[in-house]
């Protein structure tokens, strides 16, 4: 970015910035602070340090880094949707039902939503290399011992495990990889960490799947916990040390909690995200019941919606910095429009593939938009304010499929779309009411 204030609480005085409609100084801007409170810029050229930590290092050791924490965040995300298509032989080993194992899935996402804000508050003193590995090593320990389980109880508390070590990692992977990148390409390196985890979805669970029916689950597991290995002596010789610099404690909640644009991000992600996995969810059966789609098809289409993800981060990495305001429309206004046509598209299967792409597309730049603004708007407090941010994210993901849930049961699968179209429709009349003027009224508002 050409003002340098992505991630960092950074601003070149005398440099020039604009928000949504008007230019400004960033002499006038300042720094914004988790109490709301604006920090000014000293003489021309003077640099406000950033919360995260001095981090050296050339372009070229930057972008290698980058490619590593996008390989970490891929074997991150493998292993959260790795259980979904090892359910029935995890099932059949315990002797178990397939909606009791399920608990695996259920109870990790619960899990990482209620501890992500403790868990970051209580490792939020530690340098980052520090809490990296830490987390990483941990994750390593988990899935050894789920190779090894005897029983479920077993398997569950080592998937507990690595349900802290993935709160704590997403709570500071993303501004990580915003900090590290080179100068005006912080979009480009979120871009990338988004990339490894759609990629988690399109090869990372395909691939666990085959080798859990070929050499069973425990190897999937072991497998995870190897790549994860090789993760963490990468990051370990590549890593350098980070001073920790955020105010990761309780004292930066209110200001966080106060904040409008950080108060109107969090509601929009919480009504948007409940609308998408209200649909989302159930989006298997729906393809297979509704369109008519045979197993291998609707698997391809599973993978053409991540595929499409990707597409968004290289538009996001581009043209985000230009069109923030146009991007953040096109989420608020696309999230109703593509759940509403989720019935309608089916009426073949290249309409229902492409509609499926165009909806991956579409839910990846949300991600990218919302955390990137999270980020950007919390200069001091960003593990804390995207702690929250995956907290509440979970409990949308949780509140939608229990949404889709009561209307599969109680109504028709092929009416799922509208529902969670309806709960978008709130999400958009919020966001562009409240959210838009609020991010673009913000000193951090600017570009």
């Amino acid at each position: 970015m050409n003002s340098g204030f992505i991630g960092e609480s950074a601003v070149v005085s005398g440099a020039t910035v604009s928000d949504c409609f008007q230019e400004k100084s960033a002499d006038a801007a300042g720094v914004v602070k988790t109490d709301g409170t604006i920090s000014k810029g000293g003489g021309r050229g003077h640099v406000v340090p950033d919360g995260i930590g001095g981090f050296r290092g050339g372009d070229a050791r930057r972008w290698l880094l980058l490619v590593v924490l996008s390989f970490t965040a891929f074997i991150f995300n493998t292993t959260e949707f790795v259980p979904i298509g090892l359910l029935s032989d995890i099932a059949a080993d315990f002797g178990m039902s397939e909606a009791r194992t399920s608990l695996l899935i259920t109870v990790y996402a619960w899990f990482v939503a209620v501890m992500s804000l403790p868990l970051m508050l209580a490792v939020g003193k530690y340098g980052f290399r520090k809490i990296l590995l830490a987390i990483i090593g941990l994750f390593i320990v988990s899935h050894a011992v789920s190779a090894v389980s005897a029983n479920f109880t077993m398997l569950m508390a080592s998937r507990l495990g690595v349900a802290c070590s993935h709160a704590i990692f997403w709570s500071i992977m993303s501004p990580l990889a915003v900090h590290i990148a080179p100068e005006g390409k912080r979009e480009a390196a979120l871009g990338m960490i988004i990339t490894g985890t759609s990629l988690a979805m399109i090869v990372g669970m395909p691939m666990g799947r085959v080798i859990g029916l070929h050499l069973g689950w425990r190897v999937t597991f072991g497998c995870v916990g190897g790549a994860a290995l090789l993760a963490f002596v990468l990051l370990a010789l590549m890593f350098p040390p980070v001073p920790n610099k955020q105010n990761a404690s309780v004292k930066s909640l209110p200001g966080l909690i106060k904040s409008p644009v950080l108060a109107g991000i969090y509601v929009f992600i919480f009504l948007a995200v409940l609308a998408h996995y209200t649909g989302y969810s159930y989006i298997e059966p729906f393809m297979k019941q509704v369109a008519g789609m045979s197993d291998s098809l609707t698997t391809l289409t599973l993978m053409l919606f991540g595929i499409a993800g990707v597409g968004s981060s290289v538009l996001f990495s581009r043209f985000y910095g230009r069109r923030r305001r146009a991007f953040l429309v096109f989420v608020a206004v696309g999230m109703p429009v593509v759940l509403f046509l989720m019935r309608p598209m089916t009426f073949n299967t290249y309409s229902a593939v492409g509609y499926c792409m165009v909806w991956g597309l579409l839910f990846t730049m949300f991600n990218l938009v919302t955390e990137f603004e999270t980020i950007r708007n919390s200069p001091e407090a960003t593990t804390v304010a995207v702690s929250i941010y995956s907290s509440i994210f979970n409990i949308g993901i949780g509140g939608g499929a229990f949404v889709g849930g009561m209307v599969v049961d109680d109504y028709s699968i092929s009416v799922i779309g509208y529902v969670g179209g309806a709960i978008a429709v709130v999400a958009m009349l919020f966001a562009l009411k409240r959210l838009l003027p609020a991010l673009c009224g913000s000193p951090a508002g600017g570009e």
